[in-house]
């Protein structure tokens, strides 16, 4: 969804290798006085089995903290990745999801579970396989309506219809707020029309990158006979797809520079855009793909759209029939006969992601109706797992964390006093939206076939897209959540001003009752101070209080936050991700700029909650370690992660966070508070030399 790209800055992991050496240091420092291991009882929260206390956690601190749950530890075989937060919560969450689905699907839904009977229906429709298998004929009837092209009119009707379905080949088009409006909800024409998942998987010439694309040429062949083409045609159909795909890849801004807000703000209007691409029949595209009276649209980037034009007065006879196809297959395949779902595991478990089973049924099918029906599904799910006192407890974390935040500007000496005014004002607008909506979806207008998951999952797809569509003209609504409250993640909306904190995430060992508060600091509270500094990274700050994107920093505070992410960006450059390719410190600069604030606010607050609680303080101290110690392992122990290889690479060239490894050890290099708290003396791996650290917030 394109709002969420644009939008919502994540906290979600990414891919995890070995890590980067370093110079050799000097001789190591006198040993540590350490507290034997059976003179105080460890923290309630923190996982002793996961420690490998052979580590030194001045060398190498994600080590210490997750070694031995990295060695112990194995990827589950339909997983490209394990984690002890994220992927541990999710599968928790999904057999909590799956118990409400099989009651809803048998009648037997849980007591105030809305739309119970549409709940049951999508995810009874998603398990009866046998209907599945039988969805061929309708597929192949849909396609020959869909892929008929014979003129540019006809093309413009059939992507239209395509795009009212959620289905988005040559470009995408949705809703978002107006960047420097952000009480308006305009109409968005973005790039897009591509199968891999970035544009550099076509254009890279390096041998995986190659062999990559001949693989995805592969896969191609082998849908299109599934679909009937003989060998010989399901080839040339292949090597058509892959031309245009690799056209419009060209025309793609790279992923760092979408990272440039400016870069993807052009409000052309409907008029500007038929002047931009004037070939292409631009009505009778908005008619079919239901936003016949659509006027007022940003194009984020207009030489794409000159591109699209182009093919479409250049494009081979044939050319787009085959394009078409692959595009509303691969929308489909969860939907189609066991053959097809197991091409499609075959290409990305190879090449994507490593795994070496493919997800049991009923996992996909829990995924798919909490992303159809997530507002109605996560009722009951909240009613099981978080409640209302949840919300209230975070709420005071979120609080004293904010809190935080403004105690540090004071400390800023980069930091000039008109620019600090205008970002206490900042601060103290956003909007924290924890656990659940106060206000839920309506999903009368959606209709689900318990006949036909097919049926189902375009109808859903449908009303989603027409739900974005709806949206365009009206005023923005600023109770809506872009995500289901089940999900493990969260995320700062800058065009909002607002963090959204989903019950999903608000569980062990993010969050967990029993451990101590300063265990909970490190997991949760550094969440909490990670998504608030999203809204003063290098794209966050560029919008102002409301949402607006307005230059609201004097000049010199601007050079002098230019300055400390240039540091920011060059440390994690020189970090290896996986084999022969290094971090992209340009791609996950706001993310790791999140990071090394959340953690320096979470410390903060946590010193200036047992402050105030002498008592709390007090008990804290009776445990193995110190608070600061506490919440450092509290942090890096929500972060033991595993990677298949393959998913790694993936990761490190389209994710914008860091791998695991270095979300620990990166911004804790950078911290006096994690040195002093373990005693590191200068030269060891975890102390950045003076002159190489890197400070922002």
């Amino acid at each position: 969804m394109r709002k969420a790209l644009l939008a919502a800055c994540c906290l979600v992991v990414s891919a995890c290798k070995t890590a980067e050496p370093a110079p050799t240091p000097p001789a190591p420092p006198p040993p540590r006085e350490q507290p034997a291991p059976e003179a105080k009882p460890l923290p309630p929260g923190l996982d002793g089995a996961a420690l490998n206390e052979q580590a030194n956690p001045c060398e190498d601190f994600y080590e210490y903290a997750c070694g031995n749950w990295v060695k112990n530890t194995e990827i589950p075989a339909d997983r490209p990745r394990w984690s002890r937060g994220f992927d541990s919560i999710a599968a928790r969450n999904e057999e909590i999801l799956r118990e409400i689905l099989e009651a809803s699907s048998t009648g037997k839904s849980p007591e105030g579970t809305p739309y119970a009977q549409k709940l049951g229906d999508y995810y009874g429709a998603c398990m009866d396989e046998a209907q599945v298998e039988a969805s061929l004929p309708a597929l192949k009837t849909e396609l020959a309506k869909l892929t008929a092209v014979k003129s540019a009119k006809d093309l413009a009707q059939v992507v239209g219809t395509m795009h009212a379905r959620s289905v988005f080949p040559l470009f995408h088009l949705s809703s978002n707020n107006d960047l420097k409006d952000a009480s308006q909800v305009v109409g968005e024409m973005d790039q897009g029309g591509l199968g891999l998942p970035d544009r550099d998987y076509y254009l890279k010439d390096d041998e995986k990158s190659k062999g990559l694309l001949t693989a995805y040429g592969e896969h191609l062949k082998n849908l299109f006979v599934l679909l009937g083409e003989t060998p010989e045609q399901a080839a040339k159909s292949a090597a058509s797809v892959l031309e245009t795909e690799t056209a419009l890849a060209k025309a793609s801004l790279t992923r760092v520079e979408r990272r440039e807000p400016k870069n993807l703000y052009h409000r052309l209007e409907r008029k500007g855009l038929k002047a931009e691409a004037p070939a292409f029949p631009w009505d009778a595209y908005f008619t079919a793909a239901g936003a016949k009276e659509l006027q007022t649209i940003n194009v984020t980037h207009p030489p794409f759209f000159k591109e699209v034009e182009r093919l479409v007065k250049t494009a081979k006879p044939g050319t787009w029939t085959p394009y078409l196809t692959a595009h509303y297959v691969l929308s489909v395949v969860p939907a189609l006969p066991k053959a097809f779902q197991q091409e499609r595991f075959r290409f990305t478990s190879q090449n994507l992601t490593g795994a070496k089973e493919d997800v049991p049924r009923w996992k996909k099918c829990v995924r798919f109706t909490n992303n159809a029906l997530g507002e109605a599904l996560a009722q009951p799910f909240i009613a099981k797992t978080f409640g209302a006192d949840g919300k209230t407890t975070t709420l005071q974390m979120v609080m004293e964390i904010e809190k935080s935040f403004e105690r540090n500007l004071d400390s800023l000496a980069w930091m000039d006093a008109p620019t600090r005014e205008q970002a206490l004002v900042k601060v103290r607008k956003i909007a924290n939206k924890i656990g659940y909506p106060d206000k839920w979806r309506n999903y009368d207008a959606l209709k689900v076939e318990r006949g036909s998951f097919l049926g189902s999952w375009v109808s859903a797809s449908a009303f989603e897209q027409a739900r974005q569509l709806a949206k365009i003209g009206k005023p923005v609504d600023k109770d809506e959540w872009i995500i289901p409250p089940p999900t493990v993640n969260a995320f700062y909306n800058p065009a909002l001003n607002e963090i959204i904190f989903p019950a999903g995430i608000l569980q062990p060992p993010f969050f967990n009752r029993e451990a101590t508060a300063p265990v909970n600091f490190g997991a949760m509270g550094m969440v909490v101070g990670h998504e608030i500094t999203h809204g003063f990274d290098d794209e966050g700050r560029q919008y102002d209080a409301e949402g607006n994107l307005r230059d609201w920093w004097t000049p010199g505070s601007d050079k002098a936050f230019r300055e400390r992410v240039a540091c920011v960006k060059e440390q994690y450059d020189g970090y290896t991700a996986i084999d022969e390719l290094k971090v992209n410190g340009a791609l996950t600069l706001g993310e790791n700029v999140a990071d090394l604030g959340g953690l320096k606010l979470a410390h903060a607050a946590m010193e200036a909650w047992l402050a105030k609680d002498p008592e709390a303080a007090k008990q804290v101290n009776g445990y193995r370690y110190t608070p600061s110690q506490q919440l450092f392992l509290g942090y890096a122990q929500s972060w033991c992660s595993k990677y298949r290889d393959p998913y790694a690479r993936q990761m490190a060239m389209v994710d914008p966070h860091s791998p695991p490894h270095w979300r620990v050890n990166g911004p804790l290099g950078n911290l006096k508070e994690f040195q002093q708290a373990f005693q590191c003396q200068e030269g060891t791996k975890m102390v950045r030399p003076a002159a190489q650290r890197c400070e922002v917030w």
